[in-house]
């Protein structure tokens, strides 16, 4: 698995690469889906090698619930299909939930001095949440639905992972009431996106 995850990873670097030399590196659909491509491809192998310690499941679960709560804001902004912002509803509402009970959590499982919570997006989050903000009208939902097919992939990853083998017996429940609505957000962005995002996913 960590392997598959490298090898995507590379390809969209390479796929990042030849779309700049021919976008001029300019913030264009093409440049900004194969930045996030590549960002996330990255995320899931930091994912698979780092999420079975607390000290780094925490704060990247944490980070993974601002992104998706700020990029759900702006769906809820640009959105233009109403399944969209139905989508981004339910995800802040969902992350929410998710963010208030890890946070919750961290004193039972007697974590608090040894994790600390981010207060701001990584750069490779940022940069994805940049290239939503960048997205024109016409281009914005399937920007939209193409990151958060990506993303949630790699949160899966990240909380499955936890839930089976993570180091904290209080947050391993908490990680696999995660991964349930992750597996059901997916369910939802394929159905929104149909055959154009699985053909831009491939």
């Amino acid at each position: 698995m960590k392997s598959m995850i490298l090898t995507a990873s590379a390809t969209a670097a390479l796929l990042l690469a030849g779309c700049q030399e021919n976008e001029d590196l300019g913030q264009t659909p093409p440049v900004n889906a194969a930045q996030d491509v590549a960002s996330t491809g990255v995320g899931m192998a930091s994912a698979v090698v780092g999420g079975l310690q607390a000290e780094t499941y925490v704060p990247a679960a944490h980070i993974a619930d601002m992104y998706e709560i700020r990029a759900a804001e702006i769906a809820l902004e640009k959105g233009q299909d109403a399944r969209v912002r139905e989508l981004a509803q339910m995800i802040i509402s969902d992350h929410r939930t998710m963010a208030s009970q890890m946070e919750a959590a961290l004193p039972q499982a007697q974590l608090e001095e040894n994790v600390t919570l981010p207060e701001q997006m990584d750069e490779r989050r940022q940069g994805m949440i940049d290239n939503l903000q960048a997205a024109s009208a016409d281009t914005f939902d399937l920007a939209y639905l193409h990151q958060q097919l990506a993303a949630h992939l790699e949160a899966l990853t990240l909380h499955s992972e936890y839930a089976e083998a993570g180091d904290s017996e209080v947050l391993k429940p908490i990680a696999a009431q995660a991964a349930e609505k992750i597996e059901k957000h997916l369910a939802m962005v394929r159905e929104v996106g149909g055959e154009e995002l699985e053909a831009m996913a491939n």
